[in-house]
């Protein structure tokens, strides 16, 4: 027997199951729509000396472009935004690593030996589909890396 919409007031007996059965789908299609970016990272990620040793990059990279501490953390900490100084700090990151060419191409074996064991299983996984930047200028192929790295894997990805 077939249960339309315009029947649910009038089967109270399969209320219960019809509420479950909606609760149930809406659970699954909500979690299926949500972004990935939207995982949270470990509480325990990225290690502590990784930040530490970063910290020396990201405060370079911070004078040189003017970006702001809360777009570093919204986009490593919550949703992939664009913001010019943010895609120029990622880029300023690279070549402070020296892992990156003139043409803006990152060297990503060279990137993988620089990073400290700790993080390189989880960066060489992140990087599987993410080999070839697009964008006009240096800055937007280093924005490129990262959006792609994070949408790869946003539990582990992180931005010092």
């Amino acid at each position: 027997m077939e249960m339309a919409l315009s029947d649910f007031g009038r089967n109270r007996g399969r209320r219960p199951v019809a509420a479950c059965l909606l609760i149930a789908l809406s659970l699954v299609f909500s979690e299926a729509l949500l972004s990935p970016a939207l995982a949270q990272r470990d509480e325990n990620y990225p290690p502590r000396n990784v930040l530490k040793m970063a910290k020396l990059f990201h405060d370079a990279c911070v004078e040189q472009t003017g970006v702001s501490e809360a777009a570093i953390k919204e986009f490593s900490d919550g949703e992939i935004h664009e913001d010019e100084k943010l895609k120029c700090y990622m880029n300023c990151l690279f070549h402070e690593f020296e892992v990156v060419d003139d043409d803006g191409d990152v060297h990503l074996d060279k990137l993988f030996s620089s990073v400290p064991h700790s993080i390189r299983d989880n960066l060489i996984a992140m990087s599987q589909e993410c080999v070839h930047p697009i964008g006009d200028t240096l800055c937007h192929k280093a924005w490129w890396f990262h959006q792609c790295w994070k949408k790869a894997d946003p539990k582990h990805y992180f931005l010092p």
